[in-house]
């Protein structure tokens, strides 16, 4: 089975973002997924901001990118951009480090004012660093998580984009490894 790699950009695990992030997660691990989250509130702030690569959790989380058959990248959006805790994790990346990754984008936001933010912010950005298969992400407005729970419609709708990343994941799985197999001709 494929390896999963989740990064929050979410500002606590109570958040919005953080109950997205949350319920992914579980979805993802029932399906049979390792999953792997990196809540980048979590790892050291001067190394993260300074770019050491050279620290332990920095460099095991740069690692964890690029060990990963698919990305769910889960952030805030705030004045229709994504979260600095994105961008500061994904400007620690190589160049090419998303290329030949499964990406889902996932964010929440105050309202659908904000989701231009994944295709004209988040997406850009993800595609600096190589991304070439960024699925359809979705986009979860904030009074459809209340109390913890993600209202019916809303978790209807990030199952369905889990169903097409989890697809998408294991056709890119099946094609590399058809690739490897492939007699030299």
């Amino acid at each position: 089975m494929s390896s999963i790699l989740m990064i929050s950009g979410g500002p606590s695990p109570t958040s919005r973002t953080g109950i997205v992030v949350s319920h992914v997660e579980r979805l993802l691990i029932e399906a049979g997924y390792a999953v792997r989250t990196v809540h980048v509130r979590q790892l050291p702030t001067l190394p993260l901001l300074t770019e050491d690569l050279r620290d332990p959790e920095i460099g095991d989380a740069v690692a964890a990118v690029l060990r990963a058959d698919g990305i769910v990248v889960a952030s805030p959006v705030y004045r229709a951009a994504y979260s600095g805790l994105v961008k500061a994790l994904v400007d620690l990346l190589p160049k090419k480090a998303l290329r030949g990754r499964v990406i889902l984008p996932l964010a929440t936001g105050g309202s659908q004012g904000f989701l231009v933010a994944m295709d004209y912010a988040l997406n850009p950005l993800l595609a600096g660093k190589g991304a070439d298969s960024v699925l359809r992400g979705e986009f979860v407005l904030d009074p459809d998580i209340e109390d913890g729970t993600i209202a019916p419609k809303a978790a209807e709708a990030i199952r369905g984009a889990v169903d097409r990343f989890a697809l998408a994941v294991e056709e890119a799985r099946f094609r590399r490894e058809r690739t490897r197999l492939r007699p030299a001709g």
